[in-house]
């Protein structure tokens, strides 16, 4: 597949600085002066009508003058003079452009013209642009210093993307103290064109590039952020700092960014589901960013602390429990050999509290216990500058455990003057230090974080399941009858047939319009009932005092019905009411009372919520959020983040409840909110649970219309795995061909399949000389975004097992009207059609997801794909840059 459109801003071989000057506080100068002073490997030409030379360099006219390939230009010019400069960079062959210039679309309406117009000729000449108004960009391996007012970092495995530039030059400044050392720094300033989406694609793939830390204060884009944000966690660590999280923060982000800002909670939902780490603070972003570059990772949470004082033991240990992580409790192997190595005064458990005279030796025996323990996933050790110590001899022999140990081994130096030295050396060897152990073990949690977030990551449900198909179409029937009423609230019968046609279970209601009809449902029901106010603008029923239970007998259902109404039409005579809703009384026997909700977050889409119901639902704030679609495993994760998850096993004579009927309701409500974009919210309370069942005792549902030109499943953040997609087609042998789209599980599946092409087969699909397919492409191949890009395996059972016999493969272009692709079928089942039939399903597939073209690069010596492709209709030419190479395309 193609090499990243933007690849040019980190590795170009010549850069052009239109605006460089001399003029003292000038930021094209600046810009110019950073270059040449990074040491950058490639040429650096200025370019400025108004000058012959600057800083000594010459200095250009214009690139036509100049008359020399430039792959990257750095604009520092006038804002209105943007738009002619890309233009005629696109007359060179410019791929990439920064846009240093401020006075765009945060100048009001006169700047968001001049950013439309820029963006504009940026697309006409297919320059990707970084900026406006950012710092630039560093890629200190390269000597590359692309931005304003200072040196390069230090090199190192640590990519930094921004949306703040001062968060830039604070982030590297401070670094050199910690002694972390960056691949990349990217400041997106306004982000009109290159976001975050495009930078982690690229990052995604860098062998340079061990971790990816992200500042972000708005986000416009949630399919491509999220879908950058997947596909770079699966790789590597992704830390996010968030701003904004409180109401001050996100009006100040608003007016710096001019980015949408969603829900706190909303956005970690979404970090957990992209398998990412999210922190608080910047100083835990480095502290995440230490601990993630050593590039071990934990396997459990048992975390072990040595310490030559019972304080910081103690502290660090109240900080495991707090985070819900474990105080490993040492094996009896290693107890025994602390016992005979210790002090007989040693704490004799963990925290190991070696003593205040501890010398080096006996760190080293101690920490060399622990990693050998099957029990401790992870070691903190601990030293405090006592007069006995030598925390430089100390620091060696810690150095020298972690050497062959895969076990994250983090250390706390407590002090400053006496342990700078020792610091230093642990920071020289990566072994990760804290100034203190509240912080350490901070940064432990952060690698918990990450295991258990990836285990989210790897999920790829469908938007239904396989069992008990619910009535999508009669459910969207209710909604399309409902909004041609004009209304946009359900009533309470309508709602629940929604719930029904879901199949999930609900107590039945009847409206009733007067006492009698009240009455007449309550004895077709039973006794007793519960009686509801029914009216589309009352968002709580219980405001008005709307709701009455345990009504057992004729005559206080026609009083309840004349008091129920009589109440409402006092407290709120606006509203309009539709009459009084009769239901049987659900069995409180045991009973939890749950709540399930739906809310659109205006970034991120729908977002399902689990907690605690009833009438204290805000006060309590009980509830996990998560991103549909949802399967078991994401389900069950949802209600173990929840406080009433303790309530949900037995307690006080009361049997467990059925969190099996619960996860299939919610498993339901993910369908809902999958087939059905026009809901907008929709509450489940309460939702009564006892041991035998779990049933929707009220719903709320909120619908409008969706947009006109929105794809399928486009109102999520996340594309469910496109089951609609699988066929099964008879090959001219008789045997079946199942055609369906990837998934992460089928990695071993696909990595046989490419150790079993023949060497001129690889060498044909991926131009070079390869045995097998690497972790990374494996990942990359099989754990798509189904949003942007497609694999379409051909699977034939062969010996009782599935054996994949081809795959063929697109990715959307940026813009979003091209996608290039691939194709490789097994040499041992050629000439069956299936190279043929996968490329007809992916081409149908690409041409309803509204793309116009597909393209893509053949070898010239591969006359079995040019003879397919020709067949199908691509238009084939040469490359005039390689002969080696055909380019074809064809119009979908």
């Amino acid at each position: 597949m193609r090499v990243s459109d933007i690849e040019q801003l980190f590795t170009p071989t010549a850069v052009a600085v239109f605006g460089a000057s001399d003029s003292e506080g000038s930021i094209g100068g600046m810009v110019f002066r950073n270059l040449l002073a990074g040491g950058f490997k490639g040429n650096a030409y200025a370019i400025n009508p108004k000058y012959k030379e600057v800083a000594g360099e010459p200095c250009y006219r214009d690139l036509a003058q100049l008359d020399k390939h430039v792959d990257l230009a750095l604009i520092a010019a006038p804002a209105d003079r943007v738009p002619a400069i890309l233009n005629q960079c696109g007359g060179y062959g410019v791929k990439v452009a920064v846009v240093h210039s401020a006075g765009f679309g945060e100048y009001g309406e006169r700047g968001i013209t001049l950013q439309e117009r820029m963006v504009e000729a940026a697309r006409s000449n297919r320059i990707r642009v970084l900026g406006p108004n950012c710092i630039g960009a560093m890629r200190p391996q390269h000597g590359l210093n692309a931005s304003v007012g200072q040196d390069l970092p230090r090199r190192g495995n640590v990519a930094l993307v921004s949306q703040s530039g001062a968060i830039c030059t604070a982030m590297i400044d401070w670094s050199e103290r910690r002694r972390i050392g960056f691949s990349a720094m990217v400041s997106l300033g306004a982000a009109a064109d290159v976001d975050f989406g495009d930078v982690l694609d690229y990052l995604a793939l860098d062998s340079q590039t061990q971790c990816i830390l992200l500042y972000v204060e708005g986000i416009r884009n949630a399919r491509h952020f999220m879908s950058g944000l997947r596909a770079a966690a699966r790789l590597k660590p992704v830390v996010v700092v968030k701003a904004g999280r409180h109401p001050a923060g996100t009006r100040a982000v608003k007016s710096h960014t001019g980015a949408y800002v969603g829900s706190a909670d909303v956005f970690r939902a979404v970090t957990e589901r992209a398998g990412v780490v999210q922190v608080s603070n910047l100083d835990q972003l480095f502290a995440a960013a230490q601990v993630f570059g050593t590039r071990r990772r934990l396997a459990g949470d048992r975390i072990a602390v040595i310490t030559n004082g019972g304080g910081p033991g103690v502290l660090a240990a109240d900080r495991i429990i707090e985070l819900g992580l474990s105080l490993a409790q040492i094996s009896d192997t290693t107890r025994q050999t602390l016992e005979k190595a210790l002090p007989d005064h040693w704490s004799h458990g963990n925290p190991i509290d070696i003593i205040g005279d501890a010398p080096p030796e006996r760190y080293r025996l101690a920490l060399d216990a622990c990693l050998a323990d099957p029990e401790v996933d992870g070691v903190l050790c601990i030293l405090a500058p006592l007069v006995f110590g030598d925390p430089v001899a100390t620091a060696e022999q810690v150095i020298a455990a972690t050497k062959d140990s895969r076990k994250p081994v983090l250390a706390c130096w407590m002090g400053g003057k006496r342990v700078a030295e020792a610091q230093e050396l642990l920071a020289e060897h990566d072994v990760p230090h804290f100034d203190s152990p509240e912080v350490a073990i901070d940064a432990f949690s952060f690698l918990a974080t990450h295991q258990r977030n990836q285990k989210l990551l790897m999920q790829s449900p469908g938007p239904l399941s396989q069992e008990d198909a619910p009535d999508v179409e009669g459910a969207r029937l209710i909604i399309e009858g409902v909004m041609a009423e004009g209304r946009k609230t359900l009533g309470t019968v309508e709602a629940k047939a929604i719930l029904s046609a879901f199949r999930i279970p609900t107590m039945q209601a009847v409206l009733t319009r007067t006492p009698n009809e009240a009455l007449m449902a309550a004895q077709a029901l039973g006794f007793p009932v519960v009686m509801k106010i029914n009216s589309p603008d009352l968002e709580h029923k219980s405001d008005v005092d709307g709701v009455r239970l345990n009504i057992d007998d004729a005559q206080s259902v026609r009083r309840t019905f004349t008091e129920i109404v009589e109440r409402a039409k006092r407290l709120r005579p606006d509203a309009r009411m539709e009459g009084i809703t009769v239901e049987h009384m659900a069995s409180t026997r045991a009973a939890r009372e749950l709540m399930i909700g739906v809310t659109r977050d205006r970034i991120f889409g729908p977002v399902i919520s689990f907690g605690a119901g009833g009438t204290k639902v805000e006060v309590l704030e009980d509830r996990a959020l998560g991103l549909p679609p949802l399967n078991a495993f994401i389900i069950q994760t949802m209600i173990d983040h929840t406080r009433i998850v303790r309530l949900m096993g037995a307690f006080q004579h009361m049997p467990p409840m059925n969190r099996v009927a619960l996860a299939k309701i919610l498993q339901r409500v993910s369908e809902m909110v999958c087939e059905l974009p026009e809901i907008i919210s929709m509450d489940i309370n309460p939702l009564i649970g006892n041991d035998k069942d779990v049933v929707a005792v009220d719903a709320r549902i909120q619908v409008d219309y969706r947009p006109p030109q929105q794809t399928t499943y486009g109102h999520m953040a996340i594309h469910p795995y496109p089951s609609h997609l699988i066929e099964r087609v008879q090959l001219p042998d008789g045997k079946d061909l199942v055609i369906r789209p990837i998934r992460p599980e089928d990695a071993q599946m696909e990595q046989e399949f490419v150790r079993g092409l023949s060497e001129q087969t690889k060498y044909f699909r991926f131009m070079q000389a390869i045995k097998e397919l690497t972790p990374e492409m494996l990942v990359r191949f099989t754990q798509i975004d189904y949003d942007r890009e497609m694999a379409l395996i051909g699977v034939v059972e062969h010996d009782g097992a599935d054996v994949q016999v081809g795959v063929a493969r697109y990715m959307a272009r940026p813009g979003g009207e091209a996608c290039e692709f691939a194709i490789v079928v097994s040499d041992t089942w050629r000439n069956l059609g299936i190279g043929a039939r996968l490329m007809r399903s992916l081409m149908q597939n690409a041409r309803s997801r509204g793309f116009r073209v597909m393209d893509g690069e053949v070898l010239s010596a591969n006359s079995r794909m040019l003879a397919l492709v020709k067949s199908l209709g691509f238009r084939i030419e040469s490359d005039p840059q390689d002969m080696a190479v055909k380019w074809v395309s064809k119009v979908l």
